[in-house]
This record gives structure tokens, sequence and C-alpha cells, in this order.
């Protein structure tokens, strides 16, 4: 399977549609851009922080309107959501 292939079916899954529908409510809540830790907004998106880091990881570059970045990392990776 292509990495576009699983991304696209990682976007397509129940989980990674909650996660981006949350991020971009959020990204708009925020003017467009938003740092996040998967372990601070788990409870939100009812998925575990691995959850959350993996679906971000497949995610970058394929959801439309959103630019996800890894940005840093400090005792968990931290994540750019911007609005496209």
């Amino acid at each position: 399977m292509s990495t576009n292939a699983s991304t696209q079916s990682a976007y397509r899954s129940r989980k990674a549609k909650r996660l981006v529908e949350y991020l971009r409510a959020e990204a708009e809540r925020n003017d467009g851009d938003l740092y996040i830790k998967g372990k601070f907004i788990a409870d939100d998106v009812d998925l575990s922080p691995k959850e959350i880091g993996a679906l971000l990881s497949n995610l970058q570059g394929s959801v439309h309107g959103l630019t996800i970045e890894k940005w840093s990392y400090t005792s968990a990776t931290t994540w750019r959501i911007s609005s496209a």
C-alpha cells in the first residue's frame, strides 16, 4: 500500500474524522493557529495520545484547509495546526 493510499484511508476512519473536526474547530477558535500535544486533547477527542500522534503523522499534507506539522518535542510532540 502506498503512503498516499494509507493517508487517505486513515483520513476516512471515524477516529481521523473526529480528530480533524476537532482541529478545524479549534483552529477557527484560535484565529487559524493552534499548538497542541496529544496528551492534552486526548479526552476531548476520545483517543489516546499515541493514536493522536499516529493520526496526525498520517494526516500531514492530506487535510484540505489545514496544515499539520510536527513543531517540537518537549516531553511529548507538539503539533502546529494552522488554517491553510
